[in-house]
This record gives structure tokens, C-alpha cells and sequence, in this order.
């Protein structure tokens, strides 16, 4: 036994170069409405196949869908993760990453998983800051550049009500006064209500949307763990979408089951509150498929007992089938490991058909999938009631080299307000802007 503490990182470590299963579905076979789910695949060490991050070479940039064009609208920002429009144009970005995250790195699983984000590119200390970039001329180029706000802790969602601007920090959410064209606030901002952090913080990105009337704010609150590992105890408040009264301060679960939530957006025909969610990992390169869906309120969605609706994850102990048969299908996969986490709505005539009514989704990119999946933004087709109706198209496209070396990431999605649609590029440290080719 002396031996295993030895022997075990030196394997984990060749694993970083790709080792565990290897896919029998396509992508496609694990999107829409009805994905192939296989039978659960989980291996001794798990699948391990990372993209080595490398950023653009001078000139590169994604390939963007036929009838569209891509440029750089900012560069050489500083892990540019989340985007916010505020009503004047200015663009603001979050420029953040994890928070040292001391008890989730225990282990020869965090040693492992560790080594894995640093290969990733995902483990560059956090600027902590929220950039102001102001395209004047109206060319598509941010030529002015601003601090908007320092000082916080890794910072992700932002939204504007009135003059009221909030901040999802990691720990809390934050309202500052904000002044219409203001370049900067120095307002030290107001703790609204505290949000699960501390020193296991597994899924740290807090995102924050608000109600249409403003009243309500809806913050997601990702899992402390992949199924439940670090115990049910620490789980209190996650895996979840909270509504939050700004007013008083109170909050309640709105949804919960949801693994890991990022991406927000009311979908305009229909009203209802969409969200981009990470699944499950561990069982196999072609389970379990992220997803975007709309979100029921009360509605349970299965994490950590089952995946996909009903699917019984038997990993997880206790078991819970009383939870199990409330749990809810999603509306729509978008594929396993895809790390989908941006999501935005199209506004009709900025982008040529098919991307005229839909959903845009920015695909981080796989680590426990071969091949990888993801490393692009998709288009997801939705009819005039504001359901999903055809199968994904590519929007940008090209992240990965021929190698497989991620020249860039895709994060955070969102609209310009100008005709264009904005897409945050964490690894390539870049915000690219994609329109209609002239």
C-alpha cells in the first residue's frame, strides 16, 4: 500500500494527456429534445482529455457561420469571463477567476483536477475587476477602456435596475449606485444578500438576472461537488436558482437539482426564465448532456440523484427515489461535457437566418470527453411559442487547433445592442464581436 500514493499521481498524471473512455455518440446523438443516453461508463481513473490552452496566434481568430463575419472588439484582456450591455452601449466585462478554494483541492482527486485546470488555462489568479469598454465610434472596436469596479471577489453576473447595478461576487450579491454614461463607480456598494462561498466553494461562478418589472432578482448558485461527494451538508443552498427581494434582502429557493447554472435569459416570446446548465461527469464520455431548459418555479431537476429527468444516478448515497419522481426533463441537451454556460436570446434581424429566433450558447469545452466537445457557440432554433424546434446550428466555431490545443475559449454571450453579438474569450483573453458579412 506504501506504494499507491506514489504510483496513483504519476498515473493520474500521464491521464492529463487523454486517458479513460472514448465516445460512441456523436455530439449531435447527445442534443435536442431527446438525446441518446447510454448506459452510465464510469472508469477506475476518470476520463481526463484536456485541451492544453495556448491563445491565438497573432492574426487567428474562430470561424464564423456562413452569412456572418467575426472580429476582435477588445484583446489582451485579463480571463474576460461575463458580459453586461448597459443601456448606453458600454459593454462591461467581468474579468475574473476562481477564488483559492483551499478544501476543494484536498486529495488526489483536487491534486488531479488541479494540475487539469492549470492545463486548462482556467487557473490564472483573478483580476477581481469589472472593465468598462466603450466603442464611440460605433465600428465595431472598443477604443476606450475603463475600470469600472475593483476591489471584489471574483466577480461574474451583473445586472442594472434604475441605478441600482448588481454584482454577483462569489460570496455575495452587491448593489452599487450607478450614474447613466458613468465610466467608473466608487461607490463600496451594499451587501444585498450572502451567497453560499467559503473555503470549498466547488462551483464558483454566481450569476445574476433581473425580473422584467425589476422587483426580483434571480442568482444561480452552482454544486459544491460533482454528485454529492463532499456530503449532502455542504450542499445547503446549491445546485440551485435563487429569487432574491433586493428591497428586503429575502430570498428562496426559486428551482433546485440544477447542477451547475450559469447562463440566464427571458426568452421573449414566451416569458419564461431560461438557464445553461453543467451536468454530471464521471460516467463515461457520452453522458450526461448539459442542457438549457426553462425553469418552473418549485421545479426540482434531479441533481444529485438522477440525470436527464429520471435516470438514477447510483453513485449517489443515500439514494432518494421520493426525489427521483419529482424530477423534471429538461427542455433541450446540448450535449455532454460541452461546458455550456453563456446564454442569450437573438434579437430578430441582427444575425441572417437561421440565427434570426433562438438561443445563443457558449460552449467552454470538454475535459472528460474524447473526443473533446464543445470549443464553439451554438444557435439553438426556437419556434414563435418559445420552444426549441430543430436541431443546433454552429455559430463560431474554430477555438481548437489542428492539434488540439485551445486557442481560445468561449465564456459569456450576449448582444450588442449595435447589430452584433458579443462573445467573451477566457483563454484567447479576448471579446469577439460576430455580425452580418458585408
Amino acid at each position: 500500500m506504501r506504494h499507491i500514493g506514489y504510483v496513483l499521481p504519476w498515473a493520474i498524471s500521464a491521464c492529463l494527456v487523454g486517458c479513460g473512455d472514448t465516445a460512441l455518440l456523436n455530439v449531435s446523438e447527445g442534443s435536442g429534445p431527446s438525446p441518446q443516453l447510454p448506459e452510465p461508463h464510469a472508469t477506475l481513473i476518470p476520463t481526463i482529455n484536456i485541451a492544453p490552452a495556448i491563445g491565438w496566434p497573432d492574426g487567428g481568430k474562430p470561424k464564423a457561420a456562413t452569412g456572418t463575419q467575426v472580429a476582435a472588439f477588445a484583446d489582451k484582456l485579463d480571463h474576460p469571463r461575463w458580459l453586461y450591455v448597459l443601456p448606453n452601449g458600454d459593454v462591461l466585462v467581468a474579468e475574473t477567476n476562481a477564488p483559492p478554494k483551499p478544501e476543494d483541492g484536498k486529495g488526489l482527486r483536487g491534486w488531479a483536477m488541479g494540475k487539469a485546470m492549470k492545463r486548462a488555462g482556467a487557473a490564472v489568479p483573478s483580476a477581481n475587476r469589472i472593465t468598462l469598454l466603450r466603442d464611440a465610434d460605433h465600428d465595431g472596436v472598443a477604443e476606450i477602456r475603463s475600470t469600472f469596479l475593483e476591489g471584489l471577489n471574483s466577480p461574474f453576473g451583473m445586472a442594472l435596475v434604475g441605478k441600482d447595478f448588481y454584482v454577483a461576487d462569489t460570496d455575495k450579491l452587491l448593489r452599487f449606485h450607478y450614474e447613466p454614461g458613468a465610466m467608473q463607480i466608487r461607490d463600496k456598494g451594499q451587501q444585498v444578500v450572502e451567497l453560499p462561498g467559503g473555503p470549498l466553494n466547488h462551483h464558483w461562478t454566481k450569476n445574476v438576472i433581473a425580473s422584467p418589472d425589476g422587483k426580483k432578482l434571480y442568482v444561480t448558485v452552482g454544486s459544491n461537488s460533482n454528485v454529492g461527494e463532499n456530503g449532502l451538508d455542504k450542499e445547503q443552498g446549491r445546485a440551485a436558482i435563487w429569487e432574491v427581494d433586493p428591497a428586503s434582502g429575502q430570498q428562496r429557493l426559486y428551482a433546485s437539482g440544477l447542477r451547475n447554472p450559469n447562463g440566464l435569459a427571458w426568452e421573449p416570446h414566451s416569458g419564461a426564465l431560461w438557464t445553461a446548465v453543467n451536468e454530471r461527469d464521471e460516467i463515461g464520455s457520452d453522458l450526461v448532456p448539459d442542457y438549457i431548459t426553462s425553469v418552473k418555479d418549485g421545479g426540482f431537476y434531479g441533481w444529485p440523484y438522477s440525470y436527464y429527468g429520471q435516470h438514477v444516478d447510483q453513485r449517489v448515497q443515500p439514494q432518494a427515489p421520493q426525489k427521483v419522481a419529482q424530477a423534471l426533463v429538461p427542455d433541450y441537451a446540448v450535449g455532454p461535457h460541452t461546458a455550456s454556460l453563456g446564454l442569450t436570446f437573438a434579437e430578430p434581424g441582427v444575425l441572417p437566418a437561421p440565427f434570426g429566433q433562438g438561443a445563443f450558447v457558449g460552449q467552454h469545452g470538454s475535459w472528460n470527453r474524447k473526443p473533446h466537445s464543445g470549443y464553439k457557440v451554438i444557435f439553438v432554433p426556437f419556434d414563435s411559442a418559445g420552444k426549441p424546434a430543430g436541431k443546433p446550428v454552429d455559430l463560431l466555431t474554430g477555438f481548437l487547433d489542428g492539434n488540439g490545443k485551445a486557442m481560445g475559449r468561449p465564456v459569456g454571450v450576449i448582444n450588442d445592442q449595435r447589430g452584433g453579438v458579443l462573445v467573451a474569450d477566457d483563454v484567447g483573453n479576448m471579446i469577439w464581436r460576430v455580425s452580418a458579412a458585408r
